[in-house]
C-alpha cells in the first residue's frame, strides 16, 4: 500500500491524519505513506518526528477579508495542479487521503482526475470549506459527528465514524500518568490549555484560577499557556504572585499532552473538534470556551456535543472571567465530575482510524 495524506499543519488537521498514518503501519509494516502540505505552513517537524515522509506544493488559503491577495492564491492554484500531478508520477499512491485545509482540496481534485480512490474526512460539525467543496472528488467522507450529514450533498459517500485518535491517548494509563506528574490520589489534577498556540482570553482567566487555587492543599493546576504566549502569562504571573505557588504548573507546549489528559480530573479548553474527540475518549470532565473567531462558530457546535450529552460546560468567551467560579462548583462534587466523565467516554469513538483504514483498505481490494 502506498497512501499520500494531504493535510494543512494546523494541529485540528495533521493529528487526525497522523492517527490514520499511524494504524495504516500498525496493519502494514510495509505501507508508505507520504505527506503533502503547503509550502508556506509550519508542521514539517510534527511529521518529520513521526516518521514519515512529506514533501509540499504550492497552495495558499483565500483570504476573505484582502481580496487582492487572492491573485496570487490563484496562481498557486494552477501551480499546484502540475506539483500534484508530478508527485502522483513519482510516489504512484494506490489511495489518497486528505483532512482538510486548503492543501487537501486541489490534491482529491488531482486524485479524482487521474482515477486514484480519494478519501476526505471532515473533524468539525460545521464542516470546512474546503471539504464541502472536495466532496464531489471523493470517493468517501468521513465525518467524526453525525450533525455534520446536513452540511453535504452525496448522503451515499457519508459515513460516521468519528475523529482519529492517536494511540498515545488510547494507551494513556490514568494512574501512571498521576504518578508521572507528582498527583496523589485524592488530589485533584486540573488541566487548562487553549491549543498548541494558546488563547488569551483563557490564559487571562486561568491567571484568576492560580490566584484562587494555587497552594491549595492537593489541588494542581497543569497550564499549558501556547508558545508564543508563555512569556507573557509568565510575567503575568510574577506581578501576581512574589513566588508561584506549589501546585501552579506553567508551559508553553509539551508532546505529551496525552499523560496530561488521562492524570487530568477536569480540562479546561477551547473546542476545536480534535480536542473534544480527545477529551470524550479520555472520559474526562471538560469546561468548554469556544472560540468566537472561527467561522460559522463551529466550535460551539463541536462542543455541544458534549454539553447535550452531559460531559461539558459550555462558558462563552465573555464570560470566562467566572471560570473559577464553575472550577470551584465541579471540583467539590467529585461524583459529578465522575459522572460528567463516563459521559464523556459513552461518545467517544476509539475505532474511528480503524473503521476509516477498514473502508480504505476494503475498497483498494475490492
Amino acid at each position: 500500500m502506498k497512501a499520500l495524506i494531504a493535510s494543512s499543519a494546523t494541529g485540528g488537521h495533521l493529528y487526525p491524519a497522523l492517527a490514520v498514518a499511524e494504524r495504516i503501519k500498525r496493519r502494514d509494516g510495509g505501507a508508505r505513506i507520504l505527506f503533502v502540505g503547503a509550502r508556506y505552513e509550519i508542521g514539517k517537524d510534527i511529521v518529520g518526528a513521526a516518521g514519515f515522509e512529506q514533501t509540499a506544493i504550492d497552495v495558499t488559503g483565500f483570504d476573505r477579508r484582502r481580496p487582492l491577495r487572492n491573485v496570487e492564491t490563484a496562481r498557486n492554484l494552477i501551480r499546484s495542479g502540475a506539483q500534484i500531478r508530478g508527485i502522483f508520477g513519482a510516489f504512484q499512491p494506490d489511495v489518497v487521503f486528505g483532512t482538510g485545509g486548503y492543501v487537501c482540496g486541489p490534491v482529491i481534485r488531482e486524485a479524482k482526475k487521474a482515477g486514484i480512490p480519494a478519501y476526505i474526512q471532515e473533524q468539525n460539525v460545521i464542516p470546512g470549506l474546503a471539504n464541502k467543496m472536495a466532496e464531489k472528488y471523493a470517493d468517501k467522507v468521513f465525518l467524526a459527528f453525525e450533525a455534520s450529514a446536513g452540511h453535504f450533498r452525496g448522503k451515499g459517500k457519508l459515513l460516521i465514524t468519528g475523529n482519529p485518535i492517536r494511540d498515545a491517548f488510547l494507551t494513556a494509563g490514568q494512574a501512571d500518568c498521576r504518578a508521572k506528574l507528582g498527583i496523589a490520589d485524592g488530589d485533584t489534577a486540573l488541566l487548562i490549555f487553549g491549543g498548541s498556540q494558546g488563547a488569551d482570553a483563557i490564559n487571562k482567566a486561568a491567571m484568576d484560577v492560580a490566584l484562587r487555587f494555587g497552594g491549595r492543599e492537593g489541588f494542581h493546576i497543569f497550564f499549558l499557556t501556547g508558545k508564543d504566549l508563555y512569556r507573557q502569562t509568565c510575567e503575568g504571573l510574577a506581578r501576581l504572585f512574589a513566588e508561584r505557588p506549589a501546585g501552579v504548573h506553567v508551559m508553553g507546549y509539551t508532546d505529551t499532552i496525552h499523560e496530561y489528559f488521562a492524570a487530568a480530573d477536569l480540562i479546561v479548553a477551547r473546542s476545536g473538534a480534535l480536542t473534544v474527540s480527545e477529551i470524550a475518549v479520555s472520559g474526562k470532565a471538560s469546561v468548554l470556551i469556544p472560540s468566537p473567531n472561527v467561522t460559522n462558530n463551529h466550535q460551539y457546535f463541536n462542543a455541544k456535543v458534549l454539553a447535550d450529552a452531559g460531559a461539558a460546560i459550555i462558558l462563552n468567551e465573555a464570560d470566562a472571567a467566572g471560570l473559577s467560579d464553575v472550577i470551584e462548583e465541579l471540583t467539590a462534587d467529585r461524583a459529578r465530575l465522575s459522572e460528567m466523565g463516563e459521559n464523556a467516554r459513552k461518545v467517544a469513538r476509539p475505532d474511528a482510524a480503524d473503521v476509516i483504514i477498514d473502508e480504505i483498505y476494503g475498497r483498494k481490494q475490492a
